[in-house]
Parts: structure tokens; sequence; C-alpha cells
């Protein structure tokens, strides 16, 4: 016998079809996403072909100009190979990045839409922590506890997330109090349903859109938080690596000359940062609802 297939497989198929034609129309999220990929190629997978000693210093070597005794992008100022010190870089940036992005986004998420549903005095609370911690600027607070912390990745990690939720829990809160009056919403809670099941299987799942979207800023914006807490030295300390930190060193040695330590890290996080950018927008088009009803 030939299986039915279920009444709500065809629709979900073809709306996720067409969210995929709209994203490819969309060239610079094509690209976005070519380069995230090439980068995160470079980054993880390039010192398993070109292996470098990225943790002993070789002071025999510092300085090195580009191409000269088999290194591409010469040496910095201790001997490190500086195209191997890009990927380890590279690794650092992009998990840091998408790490303190996702908490962001889940913390902030859930915040948002606990706060948005519950309205009244809860709501009012809520969202004057959040005035409150948005008051203060972000990178204050960041230098803040990375000069009071040791800032390895997993801390990065934290304390880049334990404050960028802030934007998406405004931004979903917004999403939460118009759902909340959907007929679905009223009629679930008319039958019994508890605020807990109403932000888990409808508030939630119906901003996903919006979530996923600001997810991406999230992520390029906390890629921008490591490399300004590592321009400002209070990055992953050595034999780590990450752009920021590698801008700031290239930065002081570019005015004696070698301007290779300063433009390649450089690059790489106008790059990265473009590449989630272009891909937010391109999921923005995506989850834009007069796009997919055009």
């Amino acid at each position: 016998m030939t299986a039915v297939p279920h009444e709500e497989e065809a629709p979900v198929r073809g709306m996720w079809r067409q969210g995929l034609e709209v994203f490819v129309e969309n060239r610079l999220a094509l690209v976005g996403v070519g380069l995230f990929v090439v980068l995160a190629i470079f980054s993880f997978l390039g010192p398993l072909v070109y292996r470098t000693d990225q943790v002993h210093t070789d002071l025999a070597k510092v300085f090195l100009l580009p191409g000269t005794e088999g290194h591409p992008l010469g040496t910095d100022g201790v001997g490190y190979d500086q195209l191997g010190r890009l990927m380890l870089g590279g690794q650092t940036s992009i998990v840091v990045g998408l790490a303190a992005g996702l908490l962001a986004t889940v913390v902030g998420t859930v915040w948002g839409a606990i706060a948005g549903f519950a309205g009244g005095w809860l709501d009012a609370v809520m969202m004057r922590v959040v005035d409150a911690m948005m008051s203060i600027p972000a990178l204050f607070l960041f230098m803040l506890m990375a000069s009071i912390v040791t800032p390895t990745v997993p801390m990065l990690i934290l304390i880049i997330g334990a404050f960028a939720w802030l934007g998406p829990a405004r931004l979903v809160r917004g999403e939460a109090l118009t759902l909340r009056t959907r007929e679905y919403v009223m009629a679930m809670r008319g039958m019994g349903g508890t605020g807990g099941r109403a932000v888990r299987r409808h508030i939630i799942p119906n901003a996903i859109g919006t979530v996923i979207v600001n997810a991406t800023f999230q992520v390029a914006d906390a890629i921008l938080y490591v490399a300004y807490l590592s321009f400002l030295g209070l990055g992953v300390p050595p034999p780590a690596a990450n752009w920021g930190g590698m801008l700031s060193d290239g930065l002081s040695d570019t005015f004696s000359g070698h301007w290779w330590l300063l433009y390649p890290p450089g690059i790489a996080i106008i790059l990265i940062v473009l590449a989630f950018n272009f891909i937010g927008d391109g999921l923005r088009d995506v989850f834009e609802v007069r796009l997919r009803r055009r």
C-alpha cells in the first residue's frame, strides 16, 4: 500500500522551498554564505594542511617579509608564522562569536517572550532591568568584566552572552505583545493551557523568524566585541590568538613598516562580519510575509 502523505507536509515543504528560492535570489546572502564557508574552512581545516608551531617563539625569525623562508604572510614580532596565526585566530573569533551570539539569542528570546506574554507588573519589572542595563555602554561592561576575570574562550563567551541578550529581549517582547492577543493563543488559554505552554508552543515558535534573523546579527556583533576586547588587550592570552588581538599587535608594528601584520586580520574581521550581515539580510527576506505571499 502506498503511504498517503500527511496533509500538512505539502504546505510545509512548499513554504521551505519558497523560502529557499527567496534566499537564493538575494545574491549578497549567497556571497555571505560563501564567505563564511571559506573562512571556516580556512580557520579549522587550514591548520591540518598548513602546519605551523604556534606555541614556541622563534626570535631568530622575527618580522620576516611575506614569502621569506617559507612564510607566505611573513612572521610577527616573536617569530610566529602569520598565516598559521591567522588560522588559529579565526578559530577563536568564530567559536566565540557563534557561541556568544547563540547564548545571547536564547536568553533574550526566553526573557522577552515571558515578559511580553505575562504583561502587567512582571513585564514592567523585567523590561526595567533591560532598560537599566542598556543604559550602560556594552563595551564598558565587557571591559569591566574582562578586567576582573581571566579572559579565556569560555569566559569570553559568557561575558559577551551575558550582556548581548538585551537587544533580542526587547525585540521578542514586542513580538510577544502582538502574538498573545491572537485567537489561537486565547483559545488555548480558554481551554486551561498554562502560560508556560503558550510561550513554548505559540509565542516563541511564531517569533522564530525574527529570532533567527536577529541571531545572525548577534553573531556578527559578538565577533566585533571579541575584536574590541582583544584590541584593548583584554582578549585571550598568548599563545592563543584571535583576529582582534592580531590587529592590535599589527597596528603598533605597522609604524615600523611591518604592514603584513595589520591588513590580514583586519580584512578577515571585515569579511566575517559582512558575511553574517549578508546572511541576516537574506533570512530577513525569507521570513518577510509579503515576500512569502507574493
